[in-house]
C-alpha cells in the first residue's frame, strides 16, 4: 500500500543543497572536457561564435552542444551574446586559454587524471586508515610521473601559473629588502624562486628539492635566463643539510608529514635561516576552529595520498615555529585559499 505525505506534515528544511552536493562533480567534469575539447582556445581571440561554428572548431557533437556552452556559461565560465553568440568569460580568458602565461588548464587536466581516481576510493580509504594513491610529492599528483620528464614537464608547467600568483604575492609580503638571499624548499624547477627574483633583483635563491628535479630546473631556469641567480641543491630535507639563507620558504611541504616529522623539519630550518632571517610557511591550513570545508576536504586528500599527511591547525603551525626557535609568528590569508604563517630568528 502506499501513502501520500501531507503537505503539511512534509519537511520545512530544503532539500536543494544536499541534491546540489551530490552532483558537484558534474561541474567539475563540464569544465575538464571544455579544457580538454579545446572550448577556451577556440574562442581566444575574443570574436564570439555561435554554437555551429565551436562545435566545428572543437569536435562536439550537435545533440550535446546547447546544453554542453550553455552549462558553461551558467558556471561563468563563457558569456552568451543576445545573439546566441559565444565568448570566453574574463576568468577563462585569463587562466583557460592555451599558451597564455597564466594558464591554469594543464593543472585542470591533471585534476582530472588524478584527483577522481583517488577519491573514489575514498569509501575504502574511511574503512581501512590506509592511502589509496600512496606518493610523498606534491599532493598525490605526481606518481610515477617523475619517470617520464614528458609528463612531468607537462605538470609542472600547469603548476607555473599558480606559482606566478603565489611567487607575485609572497614578493610584496615580506620586507624582502632586508634579506639577500632565500631557499625554496621543494621549489622543483624553480618558477616561484623565479617570481621572487624577478621582483627583487638584488636576491640570490636556492631551489632545494629531489635530485630528480635537477634536470627540470636547469632547462626551466636556463631558459628564464636566471643560471646566474638561482641554483638547484638535491637533497632530502631530513638526511641532507639545508642549505643556509636569509629566508627558507616552505610552500606545500608540512602537509606531506606527521607532527612529528614538521616538528623536526622546522627544527632544521631554523638552522639554516641566518640570524635576523626569517621563515614563510604556506599551506591550505586548516582554520583553528576547523569549520572551513574547503580547508578540510584538502586535508582529508592529504590523508588519502600519504601514510601521514594532512593539512594542520593555524595555530599549530605557529606552536611549532616557536619550539624551534623562531619568534614574533604571524599568520594572514594568501590567494583566498591559503595561509601564510611568517616567524623569524632573532639577530645574533
Amino acid at each position: 500500500m502506499t501513502t501520500t505525505e501531507d503537505p503539511q506534515t512534509a519537511p520545512a528544511v530544503d532539500p536543494g543543497p544536499l541534491i546540489r552536493l551530490t552532483i558537484a562533480d558534474c561541474a567539475a567534469k563540464v569544465l575538464h572536457s571544455a579544457v580538454s575539447l579545446g572550448v577556451f582556445g577556440a574562442l581566444a581571440e575574443g570574436r564570439p561564435a555561435d554554437s555551429a561554428e565551436l562545435a566545428r572548431r572543437t569536435g562536439l557533437h550537435h545533440r550535446m552542444v546547447p546544453d554542453f556552452l550553455d552549462a558553461l556559461a551558467g558556471l561563468g565560465l563563457l558569456e552568451r551574446t543576445e545573439g546566441g553568440r559565444y565568448r570566453n568569460s574574463p576568468l577563462a580568458q585569463t587562466y583557460l586559454v592555451p599558451d597564455s602565461s597564466s594558464y591554469l588548464g594543464g593543472f585542470v587536466e591533471l585534476t582530472n587524471e588524478t584527483l577522481y581516481g583517488t577519491w573514489g576510493r575514498l569509501t575504502e580509504a574511511l574503512r581501512s586508515g590506509e592511502p589509496q594513491h600512496l606518493d610523498p610529492d606534491k599532493g598525490g599528483f605526481v606518481g610515477d610521473r617523475h619517470k617520464d620528464p614528458a609528463k612531468m614537464k607537462r605538470f609542472l608547467a600547469g603548476l607555473d601559473a599558480y606559482s606566478d600568483r603565489m611567487g607575485a604575492e609572497l614578493a610584496r609580503r615580506l620586507d624582502w629588502g632586508r634579506h639577500s638571499s632565500f631557499v625554496d624548499l621543494g621549489g622543483a624547477r624553480g618558477n616561484l624562486a623565479a617570481v621572487l627574483v624577478r621582483a627583487h633583483p638584488h636576491l640570490k635563491a636556492t631551489c632545494f628539492d629531489l635530485e630528480r628535479t635537477r634536470p627540470l630546473f636547469t632547462e626551466h631556469i636556463g631558459g628564464l635566463g636566471l643560471a646566474d641567480r638561482i641554483a638547484f641543491a638535491g637533497g632530502d630535507f631530513f638526511a641532507d643539510p639545508l642549505p643556509p639563507a636569509d629566508v627558507v620558504v616552505l610552500g606545500h611541504i608540512l602537509h606531506g608529514f606527521d607532527t612529528g616529522r614538521r616538528r623536526e623539519l622546522l627544527g632544521r630550518v631554523f638552522e639554516a635561516v641566518r640570524p635576523g632571517g626569517t621563515v614563510l610557511v604556506y599551506d591550505r591550513m586548516v582554520d583553528d576552529d576547523r569549520s572551513d570545508p574547503e580547508r578540510l576536504l584538502s586535508s582529508l586528500h592529504m590523508r588519502l595520498v600519504s601514510p601521514d599527511g594532512s593539512e594542520y591547525r593555524v595555530a599549530d603551525c605557529r606552536s611549532w615555529l616557536r619550539e624551534a626557535g623562531f619568534t614574533d609568528g604571524t599568520a594572514e590569508p594568501l590567494l583566498g585559499t591559503h595561509t601564510l604563517v611568517s616567524a623569524h630568528k632573532e639577530a645574533a
